[in-house]
């Protein structure tokens, strides 16, 4: 056998061995690009059914990227993004100026990207016949200056006011305290669950419970319009107006989110941290997307860069 046909295994090894040195991880830092790679994210648990919706969708259009998600309150997807242990969180507020002033310290300069507005749900059992309040009722309610239905619907045959939330540290607790008590704590009977289908079902179950929930909970993605709740509970209509009525309450449907007619608003944010062009920002940018922006139109959400079609609803 000729010299050259010995060498000529060993050439085709050197190869081999090259390209597996390709394919390694480097030690150096993440590899993670805009559609590939794995990166973890945490969202708020209130937007749970949207995020993950999202997430399936992107994962099918780009095989090579996993997201992921960890279902958290906004208190600890905040502080996990404060701890450099992941690059983007989805929540209902901006990053405070002390926060901003921890990430550029740092060196880190995060982006605050508008991805939807939401509406506060309230939610009562089906029996229950009273379905307009206005916004100073459930201040009321909230403070304990009301705690019983008739306090509210002199009426009514039910007894005490039995109000629950998700847990006591979520997004929906801190919107409660700050855009509708103004700051006042919450009274020592409001009850905090765990989770946002722990609420529906509690409701569902009991006659003078209320729940306080995010819309993309109660949404039926089959129904186009964004008009079809949740058949398990009702969901009150909201008014500014101290006598709500019929004309002046609404339900939060996409059109009232939109012309701002109903009152339990919040923007829904991707928060992102990552210094490098990697998954995280190709995700935060599919959430932006005309595809991205879809599935929240269909999840009843209010999109934040794509028109609506505007449909108005009114019970009768």
């Amino acid at each position: 056998m000729s010299r050259a046909k010995q060498l000529l295994p060993l050439s085709v090894l050197a190869v081999l061995v090259a390209l597996g040195a390709c394919r390694q991880t480097p030690k150096d830092g993440p590899t993670d690009t805009y559609t590939t790679g794995t990166v973890a994210i945490a969202a708020d648990e209130s937007f749970q059914p949207i995020v993950q919706e999202e997430i399936d969708v992107f994962e099918a259009l780009y095989p090579m990227a996993r997201i992921r998600p960890r279902y958290v309150t906004e208190v600890e997807a905040v502080n996990l993004l404060l701890k450099d242990s992941l690059r983007l969180v989805i929540a209902s507020r901006r990053l405070t100026p002390e926060e901003k002033y921890s990430f550029n310290s740092r060196k880190f300069f995060p982006q605050e990207i508008k991805i939807a507005t939401d509406g506060l749900a309230l939610i009562t059992h089906l029996s229950n016949p009273d379905s307009l309040i206005s916004v100073d009722d459930i201040r009321g309610i909230l403070t304990g200056e009301k705690t019983r239905w008739k306090d509210i619907y002199p009426g009514s045959r039910l007894g005490e006011i039995q109000l629950v939330f998700d847990n006591k540290n979520s997004s929906t607790v801190r919107f409660a305290i700050d855009s509708i008590c103004r700051g006042k704590a919450l009274a020592g009977n409001v009850s905090a669950l765990k989770t946002n289908k722990e609420v529906i079902s509690f409701v569902s179950k009991t006659p003078g419970a209320m729940g306080i929930i995010g819309v993309n909970w109660l949404s039926d993605r089959n129904d186009s319009t964004g008009l079809t709740f949740n058949k398990e509970v009702r969901v009150m209509s909201v008014s500014h107006s101290a006598r709500p009525t019929l004309e002046n309450s609404f339900k939060p449907y996409q059109a009232y989110l939109y012309y701002g007619d109903y009152p339990l608003a919040r923007d829904i944010y991707a928060l992102v941290n990552d210094p490098r062009n990697g998954l995280c920002w190709g995700f935060s940018g599919f959430l932006t997307s005309y595809r991205g922006q879809l599935i929240i139109q269909k999840s009843g959400l209010l999109p934040a860069t794509q028109a609506v079609r505007i449909v108005n609803v009114k019970d009768e």
